[in-house]
C-alpha cells in the first residue's frame, strides 16, 4: 500500500454532508480514496484519505456542491481536535438561550435550567410557553443562541 496522505475537498458551505454521501457512492476500489469524512467544526471542507491528489481529483469530479481540492496535504496534527469526542453538553451553561435543533418542539428557543452531563442532556424551559413546562432534551437537540453573561466575582 502506497503511503497514504490527507487531502482537504472545498465545498458548498452546508452542503458538506451531501457531498460526502455522493463521495462514498461513487468510491470503489479502483478509487484508491480510502475514506471521506465531515467535521460539524471545519465547514466547507470534506477530508480525504488516498495516496495522491490526482486520486481525490478524479473522484471529485462531476459532484455538485464541489469546489475543488486544496493543494498540499493537511497534517494530522492540524485535524487532531476533530477526531476526538466531545461530550454534547460540554458548551451549554444554566441560563443559557438556545434552540432546539429535532424533536417535537424543534424550532422553538428555551432556557437552559439544568445540565447533566453524565447523561449528556439539558433541562430547558421554553420561552414562548404560556406555562413553564420543564423539559428534558439530549445536548446534540440544540443549538446555542446566547451564552449567559458570568458575573466577576471581587
Amino acid at each position: 500500500m502506497e503511503d497514504v496522505k490527507l487531502f482537504a475537498i472545498r465545498t458548498t458551505v452546508g452542503q458538506e454532508k451531501t457531498s460526502l454521501r455522493i463521495l462514498e457512492a461513487k468510491a470503489d476500489d479502483e478509487s484508491e480514496v480510502y475514506s471521506v469524512m465531515v467535521s460539524d467544526s471545519l465547514k466547507g471542507y470534506i477530508l480525504a484519505e488516498a495516496p495522491s491528489i490526482e486520486k481525490v481529483e478524479k473522484l471529485c469530479r462531476g459532484v455538485p456542491h464541489i469546489r475543488g481540492v486544496l493543494d498540499g496535504v493537511v497534517d494530522m496534527s492540524e485535524i487532531q481536535h476533530l477526531l476526538v469526542p466531545r461530550a454534547a453538553v460540554l458548551d451549554l451553561n444554566i441560563g443559557d438561550i438556545v434552540e432546539l435543533i429535532s424533536g417535537p418542539f424543534k424550532g422553538e428557543k428555551a432556557k437552559i435550567i439544568r445540565v447533566d452531563e453524565s447523561k449528556e442532556e439539558a433541562t430547558l424551559e421554553l420561552l414562548e410557553a404560556s406555562v413553564p413546562i420543564p423539559v428534558t432534551v439530549p445536548g446534540t437537540s440544540l443549538r446555542i443562541l446566547e451564552k449567559e453573561e458570568q458575573e466577576e466575582e471581587l
